[in-house]
């Protein structure tokens, strides 16, 4: 079946709109016709090569559709639902077992392999020669992606399914990263470097938690306005202000919790200095490949925490139906963070990204 995709040909290349083949689902696949994808940073930064990924390729992993045909063994999907591309998972290694698909064992082959776990690509040129999918489960920079039937989240109704594509990681990440992971307690601060896709989600979930002081730290003025509306008690704006200082004179002392949202080293240490005694630093942002930080040792023996969160921990599944009843009932209004671009127009999409105009752009494959 011939399909329209963005194709990236090289290490830092462009996205590249043209034709390629995908393959019919085979057993337990579910082939989707894809609404809408959101752009994150981790498909360029997996372009880059920070996040390794064979070219030439098909990213995007923040998909959402209408299923249009089914493999062998499906249960549960059928054609003609509408359903969020979640991340995949084994299922049968002890992590998955243990009821933490997040952390599959084999989540570095099935999110970067650039093909199914038996080996096999669902996508090739039109003149055969092989192309990396399956990116994150999925490769949903195209209209239409291959995708497993247990990743599969359906959509209720009332719902546009071209906006839920984000749901699948940058707004499940920062809202698992408070829900799942901090849990905060009753009365309880949190601060939030960096009030991009995920940690505008993390603000928004907050505010659906019992945490009472809710800390927006950026260097955007508009973005620290759009915090302010979407939960945040306080906003500070790191371009002339010390953010740690800031967050011990908003709460009397250190905050609770810290979510570092923007891998950017300097900036997670000012998370990990935010927090103290039984705090918690939760890194959350992606960082280039190998990059280190350091963090002051003597302090970190005094109960604090620092610890890592992967796509908002738990069960994807769970967590991105919440978030979509929480947005039907105006909890969770994600969607005034996206702006809609045309697959023709990806690239303008990416830079809309990077220049900070747009917080989340959605490639919308219907034009």
């Amino acid at each position: 079946m011939r399909i329209t995709a963005a194709v990236v040909e090289e290490l830092h290349g462009p996205f590249v709109v043209r034709e390629v083949e995908i393959d019919e689902p085979g057993p337990g696949d579910v082939l989707v016709e894809v609404a809408g994808t959101g752009f994150c940073h981790t498909d360029g930064i997996a372009r880059d090569g920070d996040l390794p990924f064979p070219l030439p390729g098909v990213l995007g992993h923040e998909g959402a559709g209408t299923v249009v045909a089914v493999g062998d063994g499906v249960t549960g999907v059928q054609e003609g639902q509408a359903v969020v591309l979640g991340w995949p998972s084994c299922g049968a290694c002890r992590n998955c077992v243990a009821g933490q698909p997040r952390y599959c064992l084999r989540m570095g082959e099935l999110v970067g392999g650039g093909h199914r776990l038996d080996g096999g690509s669902a996508l090739r040129t039109t003149d055969g020669a092989p192309l990396s999918s399956h990116f994150f489960g999925q490769s949903s920079f195209a209209t239409h992606a291959m995708t497993t039937a247990s990743s599969v989240v359906p959509v209720p109704a009332g719902l546009p399914v071209e906006l839920l594509g984000p749901l699948a990681c940058g707004l499940a990440t920062g809202a698992g990263a408070v829900l799942n992971t901090v849990r905060p307690e009753p009365g309880s601060s949190i601060v939030v470097y960096g009030a991009g896709t995920v940690g505008l989600a993390a603000v928004m979930a907050a505010r659906n938690s019992a945490a009472t002081t809710i800390i927006a730290v950026d260097r955007h003025a508009s973005r620290l306005r759009l915090a302010s509306e979407l939960g945040a008690t306080h906003t500070i704006d790191a371009t002339d202000t010390d953010p740690v200082q800031a967050v011990t004179d908003i709460c009397g002392g250190p905050a609770d919790a810290a979510l570092e949202c923007t891998g950017v080293l300097p900036v997670v240490r000012q998370a990990v200095d935010s927090v103290g005694m039984l705090g918690t630093a939760v890194l959350i942002g992606g960082a280039p490949a190998g990059a280190e930080f350091t963090v002051d040792h003597l302090t970190t023996l005094w109960g604090k925490t620092i610890r890592g969160t992967l796509g908002g921990s738990g069960h994807g599944q769970a967590l991105i139906t919440a978030l979509m009843d929480l947005h039907l009932q105006g909890r969770f209004p994600f969607d005034r963070l996206v702006e809609f671009f045309p697959l023709e127009r990806i690239e303008d999409a990416v830079e809309a990204s990077y220049s900070g105009a747009v917080v989340k752009p959605v490639i919308r494959m219907g034009g």
